[in-house]
């Protein structure tokens, strides 16, 4: 099988989904000529036109709203917004109208869009546009959140996310972008809410999301020549949330890690560490549950602090180190 970037994988998706769906469009900030603000779109404006890849005005709320109208309309708009941080804008129209209508309308009318977006930090970019703000969304009732951490992930979910009937939000690392990996051709989807069992291991689970999946893979390779054997779990979606195979491997490992790049206050991962703490799993722990994230601080503009401000390969190994320091033999 070839291997292809996460970037390229998105690329291939939509490629694939503007060709086998009349009802899909994109629409975005610079995704015609340009390609967007990453290179997701590039080279499909010259292949649909400009009826089907629309670049927009800079307003990040035009752009929901014109996605969300489509979608009642019976079309497929999938929506790009060139950094999550830019979701600000647009609130209104993505948790107050592509939320909530489908209730109100008693089911009556769905919003099936999609909005990709690009969150996280690494690229020195400071503090407006370095955010991990996908608990922001995890909190809305009628949305789909979504976090690839590769690129047979990212292509795989973006069918899925397509394909539904329901708003689906998408969170895409910068820095995985360039990431590559073995991805098939062909179109496939991979079901929303099934979380993946990353590496199987015996004495600490790691919950994990996005880019510190692949943080935490690097992390279990190293103490495996140690005789430290690390279980990597990517949820994939927050929501819906697998919570059966995160629980499945607490109940093995007796041992919990939670990781994400978003700010650890009142953050994503204080959700996962209370659906293990509430399950009656809690009493057989070995070692109390434990989560790093992001500093409570905007993020810095210079990339050596920026490194000091979110989990790295060292305060992960380190946190395994003392979760199973007393494990049994």
């Amino acid at each position: 099988m070839r291997k292809i970037t996460y970037l390229d994988a998105v690329n291939e998706a939509l490629d694939e989904a503007l060709g086998n769906d009349p009802r899909v469009f994109l629409i975005g900030e610079d995704i015609g000529v340009y390609g967007g603000g990453f290179g997701a779109t590039k080279g499909l404006v010259e292949k649909y036109g400009e009826e089907r890849v629309r670049s927009t005005p800079i307003s990040e709320a035009a752009i929901a709203g014109v996605a969300v109208g489509a979608a009642i309309k019976g079309l497929r708009p999938v929506m790009e917004l060139q950094f999550s941080d830019f979701i600000t804008i647009a609130m209104d129209q993505i948790v107050n109208q592509a939320a909530k209508i489908h209730y109100m309308t008693g089911g009556q009318a769905r919003v099936p869009m999609v909005m990709r977006t690009a969150g996280g930090s690494g690229t020195g970019a400071a503090a407006q546009h370095s955010q991990s703000l996908e608990n922001w969304t995890a909190h809305i009732p009628g949305l789909i959140v979504v976090m690839p951490s590769n690129a047979y992930d990212a292509k795989g979910l973006l069918h899925a996310a397509i394909e539904n009937e329901n708003p689906v939000m998408i969170y895409e690392h910068k820095l995985l972008y360039k990431e590559e990996m073995d991805v098939p051709e062909i179109p496939y989807t991979i079901p929303l809410g099934v979380a993946e069992v990353k590496r199987e291991g015996a004495d600490i689970s790691i919950v994990a999301t996005s880019r510190m999946v692949m943080l935490s893979l690097l992390v279990a390779e190293k103490l495996a020549s140690e005789g430290i054997s690390v279980e990597v779990i990517d949820p994939r979606t927050l929501v819906p949330l697998d919570k059966q195979t995160i629980l499945k491997s607490v109940e093995k490992t007796k041992r919990v890690l939670v990781v994400t790049e978003e700010v650890k206050e009142s953050g994503f991962g204080g959700e996962l560490v209370a659906i293990i703490a509430e399950s009656e799993l809690s009493m057989q722990l070995k070692a109390p549950i434990k989560r790093l994230g992001g500093s409570f601080t905007p993020m810095p503009a210079g990339q050596f602090l920026e490194s000091q401000a979110i989990p790295t390969v060292e305060s992960i190994e380190a946190a395994v180190r003392e979760l199973v320091g007393g494990r049994d033999e």
